[in-house]
């Protein structure tokens, strides 16, 4: 795990509470430790603050996304929604705002960890329009071309490949993509729900294939 943060206390008292769960820990003060480190050691998650001192976390989650899926966990002073919302966008999977409870960021680094290691299911291979969603080697491809996913994209995406032309409810998303204590939180569903236009739609503004029904769920039509 790779923990950034350049409040010393705060650190210390973290990885110290990490350490006893198990996990290895590095940590990093500043975005660009982060970036090396993140390089260096190929963490399993990477717990980013936003407020750094020589860039802003947005710029770290960026970086990061340019080369790497890692599940990203953003603990931030920051509550705002608009910087939710810019984090999640950016790539990152999770966002905790200080104060926080140990045992809450604890859960939500689990969850996010085993979101990303999945086993691949050995269902076939989906297709979508110039799509193809390869449900066992966790890949896809627009047009010939690999399209990179965040591990909580491709779990979003993955659902309603699985249930191709069907609606899928809100909370059924909320409750097997991100677990049973964010059936409530649906804004997470259309930051994700944009992010994927983005890289699977011709014209994200007007969707062919990621469908809303609003107030219900998402289709995804072949």
């Amino acid at each position: 795990m790779l923990l950034v943060d350049d409040e010393p206390t705060l650190v210390r008292a973290l990885a110290i509470s990490l350490r006893a769960e198990g996990w290895e820990v590095v940590t990093a003060a500043d975005g660009r430790s982060a970036l090396v480190a993140a390089a260096e050691r190929k963490p399993d998650v990477v717990v980013l603050d936003l407020g750094l001192p020589d860039m802003d976390g947005t710029a770290v989650i960026a970086g990061l996304r340019e080369w790497t899926s890692v599940p990203i966990v953003v603990l931030s002073a920051r509550q705002h929604g608009e910087d939710k919302v810019e984090a999640l966008d950016l790539g990152a999977d999770d966002y905790v705002t200080k104060p926080f409870g140990t045992n809450e960021l604890l859960a939500r680094l689990r969850a996010a960890v085993r979101r990303s290691q999945e086993p691949a299911p050995t269902s076939p291979v989906v297709e979508v329009g110039d799509l193809l969603v390869d449900l066992a080697r966790k890949r896809v491809t627009r047009a010939g071309a690999d399209v990179r996913l965040t591990p909580t994209e491709w779990a979003f995406l993955e659902l309603l490949a699985r249930n191709l032309g069907r609606l899928v409810p809100r909370q059924q998303i909320l409750r097997e993509v991100w677990g049973p204590a964010y059936e409530h939180e649906t804004h997470y569903l259309r930051v994700y729900a944009a992010q994927l236009r983005r890289k699977l739609e011709d014209d994200p503004s007007h969707p062919r294939h990621l469908v809303t029904t609003s107030g219900l769920g998402y289709t995804l039509e072949p």
